[in-house]
């Protein structure tokens, strides 16, 4: 019974251990007023206010691996009251294969809450995220 209780623990810690080594290293989506130097987010927010003109904020993709395509794209969907989705755009980036991250700055105009979902040059499926626009 003793031997037992030992490997479901070592079991559970190994996998808890692989798992968070896991989404340190996957590709992420921030949004934020800057990006530094070295590719991180400078006043990184999941929520963002704008004048009733529209503001902007800067969409940061971090990759852990190069991104292998001279493109990128991020589709752009508002999200209503019952979490269906609407197309709003698609913004385009050229990129270097080599890059491992990259922003584009991307101004909005309406207030809501979006899904936000950043392709490949080939449309392969890189990350997402999920932000909200309000007026101040």
């Amino acid at each position: 019974m003793l031997k037992r209780i030992f490997f479901i623990a070592a079991f559970l810690i190994i996998s808890a251990v692989s798992g968070s080594y896991n989404s340190a290293n996957s590709q992420s989506l921030y949004f934020c007023e800057d990006v530094d130097g070295d590719g991180y987010a400078i006043s990184e927010s999941s929520v963002f206010n704008i004048s009733s003109k529209g503001g902007y904020l800067k969409f940061l993709t971090r990759l852990p691996y190069n991104v292998g395509t001279t493109s990128v794209s991020y589709d752009i969907f508002l999200v209503d009251s019952e979490g269906n989705e609407k197309y709003e755009s698609t913004i385009y980036q050229d990129v270097e294969k080599n890059w491992t991250w990259f922003w584009k700055e991307v101004t909005f105009y309406n207030a809501g809450r979006y899904n936000v979902y950043v392709y490949d040059g080939d449309k392969n499926f890189l990350t997402s995220s999920q932000i909200r626009i309000q007026y101040y």
